[in-house]
C-alpha cells in the first residue's frame, strides 16, 4: 500500500513539474501573468523562464523513470529532491534577509516548499527500500 501511495504521489508530482515546465516553455508571459506572486520577484524575462522551465520538464521526467525503473529509482527522485529542496530554500532566504515579506511563505507553500518536502519523503523513501533490499 505504501508503495503504491509513494508511486502515485511521483507521478502526481511528475505531472505537475512537467506541466509547469510546458506552461513556462510555451507561454512564458502566461505563466509570468498567472502565477501568483511572481511578478513581485522582479520583472518579466522570458530567457530566464524558459531555462527554468527545462528544469522543471527535467524534474518531471526524473520523477516518472524512477517511477518505472526501480533501479534507478534513488537518485532519480534525489536529484529533483535536491533542487526543490535549493529552491524552497532560497525562498525562505528570500523572506529572512527582507526581499520578500513573510507572507510569501503561505502563498508560496503549496507550490514551492510542499513539492521540494514531498520528493525529499519520496526520495528518502527510495533510500529505505534501497538498503533493506
Amino acid at each position: 500500500m505504501l508503495k503504491s501511495a509513494c508511486l502515485g504521489l511521483a507521478l502526481l508530482l511528475s505531472f505537475a513539474a512537467g506541466a509547469n515546465g510546458a506552461f513556462m516553455l510555451i507561454s512564458p508571459g502566461g505563466w509570468y501573468a498567472a502565477v501568483p506572486g511572481v511578478t513581485t520577484t522582479g520583472p518579466f524575462n522570458q530567457h530566464f523562464i524558459r531555462d527554468i522551465g527545462l528544469i522543471f520538464l527535467l524534474l518531471g521526467l526524473t520523477l516518472s523513470i524512477g517511477v518505472k525503473r526501480p533501479e534507478v529509482r534513488t537518485i532519480f527522485w534525489t536529484v529533483p529532491a535536491v533542487w526543490l529542496c535549493g529552491h524552497a530554500l532560497f525562498h525562505l532566504w528570500e523572506v529572512a534577509v527582507g526581499i520578500c515579506s513573510a507572507s510569501a511563505l503561505s502563498r508560496d507553500f503549496p507550490a514551492v516548499s510542499l513539492p521540494a518536502i514531498l520528493t525529499g519523503l519520496l526520495a528518502l523513501w527510495s533510500w529505505r527500500q534501497d538498503r533493506r533490499a
